[in-house]
């Protein structure tokens, strides 16, 4: 273990990590990065020709916080010549691969990023109990790093629901789709499970290339319906300072069931994918049937494989009606979402972070972890605590900053604190209704 010590050690290097890394490279911080990756990919099996990013090009890694820094999206496009091309384009939304292609030009200007670490613990540093030691696996052998503050950005890992683990044949995660995507189109039968943007996208790629001779294509969703993902602006609102003060005051319970409730205003399907899978099931159809079925408020209980038939009989069950039917297929898609994993590297100090009633981590509004210290922050891993605004990446920038301005005692990147014209909860300065009524004086 070396004696130098860092002030910040971030553990994983996703989209959020690396917007931290970004907006500390021009302070007077030393900082590293660590992750298990070779180099930076963002959503590599879900890298579809045309698909955008469902935010605007200003939900990039840093500026809502730094407009003027020199690694913004816009300085990308300027860098790499395309800077025009996407002004006369006239659309807030990258493509998909250029937001990759962006964060990867970002990460390769960064010294402090280092790949090939596999983090395996955190640990209070034995000759100061004010430090953190974080160990990292790599080819040569184990490397420790000493910092003053820990900044977890592990992302998500893929989730595939009980009753489809384990699973032979072939069945692919969406998040694997790319690589399969030519087996699955050879397929005489394909069921994509899911109910968001991802289970949409892979189904409207499926249809534009399905073989209406050969071929049969299903989509199952548990919801009731294909939600929209909301984007009215008031309703945008909800992605501001003052919803997520408002949701992190609530008790747990309520939290848990909002969470719940809101999860098709960012996990929903964009408007113009839903139009544009019916306009391409309509233009399809329009030289015949299209052997096609969409499922809605049906749940996937149970999945055999048979090796000899080749083929899956599924086990659905419709949740309106309870009735339950059976369904074959010779290949599934799962886009079942992602979860923030366990993280069994704290271990080392859980005796120091604060956990909830039902053990998850309790982030506290500062995004830290670890009892009013300040030292060990998390990054997209508070969306029980912080609502939607926890995976949302035009509010990394906002987070990245409240956390560099605990780790500088400052606020080197000033924060809006109000942007919403709605009060969340009840506003300032309000009367309390008297003992025993409701509003408008109706007896409670």
């Amino acid at each position: 273990m070396t004696p130098r010590v860092h002030d910040v050690v971030g553990v994983g290097i996703g989209p959020f990590n690396l917007g931290l890394a970004a907006l500390a490279a021009p302070l007077d911080l030393d900082t590293v990065f660590l992750d298990r990756a070779p180099e930076f990919r963002w959503h590599p099996g879900m890298m579809l020709e045309g698909a955008t990013v469902q935010v605007p090009f200003l939900a990039d890694l840093v500026t809502m916080a730094d407009p003027t820094s020199p690694y913004s999206f816009l300085a990308w496009l300027k860098a790499t010549g395309r800077l025009y091309a996407f002004y006369i384009r006239e659309s807030f939304y990258p493509l998909r691969s250029e937001y990759d292609a962006y964060c990867r030009w970002v990460a390769q200007q960064l010294p402090s990023l280092r790949w090939g670490r596999t983090v395996t613990a955190v640990e209070v540093d034995p000759l100061d109990d004010d430090l953190y030691v974080v160990h990292a696996r790599t080819a040569d052998g184990v490397e420790s790093y000493r910092t003053r503050h820990v900044v977890l950005g592990v992302g998500t890992r893929p989730v595939v629901p009980p009753a489809l683990r384990g699973l032979a044949g072939p069945v692919v995660h969406s998040a694997d789709y790319l690589p399969h995507r030519d087996a699955l189109r050879r397929a005489p039968s394909v069921t994509v499970v899911g109910s968001g943007q991802s289970a949409a996208e892979i189904y409207r790629d499926l249809l534009e290339g399905l073989d209406v001779d050969r071929g049969r294509l299903d989509w199952v969703t548990r919801s009731p319906r294909f939600f929209p993902m909301e984007y009215t602006k008031l309703t945008l609102e909800m992605t501001s300072p003052e919803y997520t003060d408002h949701f992190h005051a609530l008790p747990m319970e309520l939290r848990d069931r909002l969470a719940r409730e809101q999860r098709h205003l960012y996990k929903g399907i964009s408007a113009d994918l839903v139009d544009d899978v019916y306009d391409t099931l309509y233009r399809r159809s329009a030289t015949g049937p299209v052997p096609t079925t969409l499922l809605t408020d049906t749940e996937v209980t149970g999945a055999v494989w048979d090796a000899a038939a080749q083929e899956y009989t599924l086990r659905l069950r419709h949740a309106q009606t309870g009735a339950e039917h059976e369904r074959t297929t010779a290949a599934l898609v799962l886009a079942t979402g992602y979860a923030a994993p366990a993280l069994d590297v704290l271990l080392g100090i859980d005796d120091r972070l604060d956990r909830d009633a039902r053990g998850r981590l309790a982030v506290a509004r500062d995004y830290s972890v670890d009892g009013g210290r300040g030292r060990v922050f998390v990054q997209n891993g508070e969306e029980h605590t912080h609502g939607l605004t926890a995976p949302d990446l035009g509010f990394g920038a906002w987070r990245s900053s409240t956390i560099l301005a605990a780790v500088c005692g400052r606020e080197v990147y000033p924060r809006e604190r109000r942007i919403a014209f709605q009060d969340f909860g009840v506003p300032d300065g309000a009367h309390p209704s008297p003992a025993g009524t409701v509003d408008a004086g109706v007896p409670a």
